[in-house]
């Protein structure tokens, strides 16, 4: 990605390790055999697995595969700016006493890896979202201020459950992971994956049929862009202000214009901003071209109100679809 919008880089804090190592000789040591606190119950007991994930599109999955079976955590808390996220001591502690550990393997959180590489997870089966699916590069063109004698160097998009292919493919991951650590419970694992699955289908087949209907193609991001897969799914072309794990939050002038220009001559109905995002960019844009403001969730993270209402992966997909409809018609 150009250095234009530079991600900020995650400071994995040695210091706090140490803490942590330190304090854990009260408990069974990170070098020693698990003790009987640690042990995993053997296969088919009934015993609630334990599933962390850090983001909560994958949260919400395995909740939707476990049922009973599993209390699922999601890592960073609601309303919490997961660019910036930095493990507690007891999240460390969580992690490396859980079942299972699903993160993205994207810079967002590039801690993981430190962290990974530092604690004991003989017991803990680890999942990478980004190793579940067949990745895209962040397309640089995307960006309104982009120019061709930018310096690009493309990274990988992490942002892969936004796709609803890829969510179904991660779906599958994490059911295969459960089932391998409670192989007693197959049936219900199975069968909530099938019954998951099928709501994920029809969802996607209604997000074809309002693109396949829709006057136009184009959608304008004044936020930053973490849809590469969604947009390449369905064919969409899409320009935004900012790449999609960018800190940046003020576009220069020449990004307000070009975003401006754009709306104006494709006359979309509709610009969108992100989850926990201010809006403002999207606020100034939409007033000066007479256009609507409109929210287009990644499921990164939810705000504490959506998440105390109960909100799920299909049900943020599904307002997407009508935000959607507004804007390519």
């Amino acid at each position: 990605m150009t250095p234009l919008n530079t991600k900020r880089p995650k400071v994995f804090l040695i210091s706090l390790l140490a803490l942590i190592c330190a304090a854990t000789l009260l408990l069974p040591s990170c070098q020693q055999a698990p003790g009987p606190a640690q042990t995993q119950p053997p296969q088919g007991t009934g015993a609630q697995l334990t599933v962390i994930s850090t983001v909560f599109a994958s949260y919400d999955f395995a909740k939707q595969i476990a049922g009973p079976h599993a209390q699922v955590k999601m890592l960073i808390p609601p309303g919490t700016e997961i660019h910036s996220f930095e493990p507690s001591p007891q999240d460390i502690l969580d992690i490396q006493h859980c079942d299972l550990f699903i993160y993205v393997g994207g810079d967002s959180d590039a801690w993981v890896t430190n962290l990974l590489s530092s604690i004991d997870l003989s017991s803990t089966t680890v999942l990478k979202l980004m190793d579940c699916v067949t990745l895209t590069q962040e397309d640089p063109t995307v960006l309104a201020d982009h120019t061709p004698d930018d310096n690009d160097k493309p990274e990988s998009d992490e942002h892969v459950w936004t796709s609803l292919a890829n969510a179904k493919s991660i779906t599958q991951a994490i059911a295969g992971a459960l089932i391998a650590l409670d192989v007693a419970n197959t049936a219900d694992y199975e069968a909530n994956t099938a019954a998951y699955l099928a709501q994920l289908d029809e969802l996607d087949a209604q997000y074809l049929q309002v693109v396949q209907t829709a006057k136009r193609h184009v959608l304008v991001f004044a936020d930053r862009y973490p849809f590469q897969y969604l947009a390449n799914e369905y064919g969409l072309t899409c320009y935004a202000a900012f790449p999609g794990c960018s800190t940046a939050t003020e576009p220069s002038a020449q990004t307000v214009i070009k975003l401006v220009d754009l709306v104006r001559e494709q006359q979309i109905p509709a610009v969108f901003y992100l989850e926990l995002s201010n809006h403002k960019l999207a606020d100034v844009i939409a007033q000066e071209t007479n256009t609507q403001a409109l929210l287009l969730h990644s499921c990164h993270n939810i705000s504490l109100q959506d998440y105390q209402d109960g909100a799920s992966y299909v049900s943020i997909m599904g307002q997407n679809l009508k935000n959607l409809k507004v804007a390519l018609n």
